[in-house]
């Protein structure tokens, strides 16, 4: 039995069946793909079904918005219509529909829609048949777990769930992951839907560098099978359960935020079909199938897999955080920013450290000596100071709307020995109060745009909800909610009238001495109260 396609002379999709017509409930190899979106292409319907096997044929049927996708087996074809019979895929925000074809295989003909089908189809085989000689002969994914135990080394950058979800989803779905950090090494357990797919990405990526020269992976399968995850939140991820709880940690996403964090900054995947309701990653079929080209990756980094440097952190810091990442950034960069528009009468350097310092480690400060409402900032690197900018520009600070671009100078020079300058020149590289010194700290998952509510953190036993809403009120601010976390009443949100408090009231108050050694850590919040 077969499917035959013709192309008739008006350019419609039409065609024709030869062979018994049975039930779609029947399982068949062939499986009908329905509602595809218009501006669908080969790559992405072939990508449906690579994670459960290869893809052996394609019949697109664009004027219907179907297609018909051919597994190797049987059982692969189950495995893939038994899936998205619970997790349905999402396609350029279109739910995506299928069921078991009537038909046992395809046969396609010449036409320019087939002839495109079928370069996508080789290109994509091309990569697999490699990984799938790789897989028979290190003994057969049979009698290995679906789940990879993954060891980042050399942290110099930092890697966050959703970086790690970018990389592993290339080559299947990924459906939890969970990080932690043990022996002072960050680590990660990553769960596939079958173990060859964990083989094929265990034998792709292990060793490799996920940022130029730095953060490399340490890849061996898990002794366990499955994992249990109870919270979706920056430490671990179930993306088959987007209805989790947060959890006591400061939640950043919402459920459908989270299905689109990696895939909504440009420069980490150029086509971002899956961004939807279910968070359907895109699998290693786009880029490779259809051919999609990245400036600014760099050599020896994954550039095969479309990460660009270490700018893919700030990128996905940056689409957690509902903005749009700026990819293509060496880390060393123009790390010196120009802020103008400064209130001169208000503005010193600490303030400007501790602002800037919420979205990296500002190195030295410089308020212009003749033009004060000018100031230069100096951040570790570039990264962190497109980070600093895309979410400061345009802020609030003392009445006035801050403009900030990056400057023409590589650094901000100290005043010569003898020369004053009225305290206008603060270094801070020595600073015990940057936020990411430490490699792999988690700060770098709590990094969100200025809000009206913040996130305290440090309180000792001794200070109560009274003694903080003094605290905050005590500048002159109005604080409209404050809430302990429920588990830890070392932690509280506090929500104050306008954005604009919100920040002066973190510059203020970040580093506060509580007493009893406890220095209060402030830092703005994704929730509301």
């Amino acid at each position: 039995m077969s499917i035959l396609l013709y192309l008739s002379a008006n350019g419609n999709d039409s065609k024709k069946f030869k062979g018994d017509i049975r039930s779609p409930g029947v399982p068949s190899r062939v499986v009908h793909v329905r509602k595809l979106p218009n501006d669908i292409n080969e790559a992405e319907v072939i990508s449906l079904g690579l994670p459960f096997g290869k893809v052996t044929n394609l019949l697109m049927l664009k004027g219907k918005n179907q297609a018909f996708l051919e597994m190797n087996t049987e059982e692969s074809a189950q495995t893939m219509v038994s899936y998205y019979s619970s997790v349905t895929p999402v396609i350029r925000n279109h739910p995506v529909f299928m069921q078991y074809s009537n038909h046992k295989e395809l046969k396609t003909d010449n036409s320019p829609n087939q002839v495109r089908a079928q370069a996508a189809l080789q290109a994509v085989n091309a990569v697999q048949t490699g990984s799938v000689s790789l897989s028979s002969a290190d003994g057969g994914s049979g009698t290995q777990s679906p789940v990879l135990r993954v060891i980042v080394e050399n942290l110099f950058y930092p890697v966050t769930l959703d970086v790690l979800h970018q990389i592993f989803s290339k080559f299947g779905t990924v459906l939890k992951i969970i990080t932690f950090t043990k022996n002072n090494q960050f680590q990660a357990l990553v769960q596939y839907a079958d173990a060859m797919t964990a083989q094929h990405a265990k034998l792709s990526l292990d060793g490799q560098n996920i940022y130029n020269a730095c953060c490399t992976l340490r890849i061996s399968f898990s002794k366990l099978t499955s994992l249990n995850v109870k919270y979706n939140n920056d430490k671990s991820r179930d993306y088959t359960r987007p209805d989790l709880p947060t959890g006591d940690s400061q939640p950043s996403l919402d459920p459908q935020a989270m299905a689109a964090t990696a895939f909504t900054a440009p420069g980490i995947i150029s086509a971002a079909p899956y961004a939807g309701a279910h968070g359907f990653p895109p699998t290693f079929a786009i880029q490779q199938a259809a051919g999609l080209s990245l400036p600014g990756v760099p050599a020896g980094a994954l550039a095969s897999l479309g990460v660009p440097g270490a700018a893919a952190a700030a990128a996905a810091a940056a689409a957690a955080a509902g903005r749009l990442g700026l990819s293509g950034l060496s880390p060393g960069g123009h790390s010196v920013l120009l802020v103008s528009n400064l209130n001169p009468e208000s503005v010193t350097p600490q303030c400007l450290f501790i602002l800037f310092g919420v979205y990296g480690d500002v190195m030295r400060v410089k308020i212009l000596f003749n033009k004060k409402e000018n100031a230069l900032v100096q951040m570790a690197d570039g990264t962190q100071a497109q980070l600093a900018m895309s979410h400061l520009n345009g802020q609030k600070l003392h009445g006035k709307a801050l403009r900030i671009t990056l400057s023409k100078h590589t650094t901000v020079q100290l005043p010569r020995e003898g020369h004053e300058d009225q305290g206008l020149t603060k270094d801070y590289s020595n600073s015990p109060l940057h936020r990411f010194k430490k490699p792999g700290s988690k700060n770098y998952s709590n990094i969100f745009p200025p809000s009206s509510t913040l996130h305290l953190s440090n309180i000792p036993p001794s200070v109560g909800e009274d003694d903080l809403r003094e605290l905050f009120r005590s500048s002159g601010a109005t604080v409209k909610a404050f809430k302990f976390f429920q588990k830890d009443h070392k932690m509280a949100l506090i929500q104050m009238s306008s954005v604009e408090e919100a920040i002066e009231s973190l510059i203020e108050f970040h580093n506060h001495d509580l007493g009893e050694n406890h220095h209060l850590r402030v830092s703005f919040s994704k929730s509301t109260i």
